[in-house]
């Protein structure tokens, strides 16, 4: 009696066995999806608004805190080849980087090179906080310096030569001619000299391809400063009492 039980479970288990293998799979055939409209009628939900209110109300008082103050706008088309906006970005790396490098590397840093199309909002008279960094730089790119031969630099200056955006430079001077060729090239005081390398800091987005690679198409070596870009801009902003910027002679074209 008993084995003829447990003949009946085996086989009930098995025909549930085959029934199960031979059941037909589900597929996803069809996607239905609605767009919410997000405006006034939609309420908090009070539990988690306590619940982050504390820290909203932190990160207001951190990022709303004066660090300068600027006593005109820093635009990004006040200038031909050079902006204020973009001198003040590209002076704030130079300032910043070179002792972090000289301290990692024991080297100096020579210049800057940035993307116009990353400083992505102007600084507007007035107090200036963290909240204007933030607005000025949104990614998180930090700082690189890449060493270039003498070659791969005077690729990079025509490159900004023949950029139709400003591309924002410090610590070197690019004149060109009426007809928009190089014409001279300093750095640091110095006759740009194809026969030694230069250590330029930039954005690692553009050291990884950026948008462009026209920036760097060679690169003898690459020093991460583990330096947020960012950063460096709330550190200047912490040390000055006044920003001052004005579009200048570092990178012109000349009308004769």
């Amino acid at each position: 009696m008993n084995d003829l039980k447990l003949k009946q479970i085996v086989i009930f288990l098995t025909f549930c066995f085959f029934i199960s293998c031979t059941s037909e799979k589900k597929h996803l055939k069809t996607i239905h999806g609605a767009q919410i409209q997000i405006d006034s009628t939609i309420t908090a939900v009070d539990s988690l608004d306590i619940f982050v209110k504390p820290y909203r109300v932190r990160i207001d008082e951190v990022l709303d805190s004066t660090l300068a103050h600027a006593p005109l706008p820093l635009l990004l088309d006040d200038g031909a080849r050079n902006t204020s906006m973009g001198n003040l970005m590209a002076d704030i790396v130079l300032e910043e980087t070179a002792p972090l490098f000289q301290k990692q590397t024991g080297k100096n840093l020579d210049f800057v090179v940035l993307n116009r199309g990353g400083i992505r909002s102007i600084i507007s008279a007035g107090n200036v906080n963290a909240r204007n960094a933030y607005e000025v730089m949104p990614f998180e790119n930090y700082i690189a310096v890449v060493e270039l031969d003498g070659a791969a630099a005077r690729q990079l200056f025509t490159f900004l030569a023949e950029a139709p955006r400003p591309h924002p430079i410090a610590g070197i001077q690019i004149v060109l001619g009426k007809n928009g060729k190089l014409e001279s090239v300093t750095i640091n005081g110095s006759p740009f000299d194809e026969n030694r390398n230069y250590f330029v800091a930039t954005s690692d987005y553009l050291v990884n391809g950026g948008p462009s690679i026209g920036f760097f198409d060679e690169m003898v070596s690459i020093t991460d400063t583990r330096y947020l870009l960012r950063n460096a801009i709330i550190d200047h902003f912490r040390k000055v009492d006044t920003l001052v910027a004005r579009v200048d002679s570092r990178f012109i074209q000349l009308d004769k």
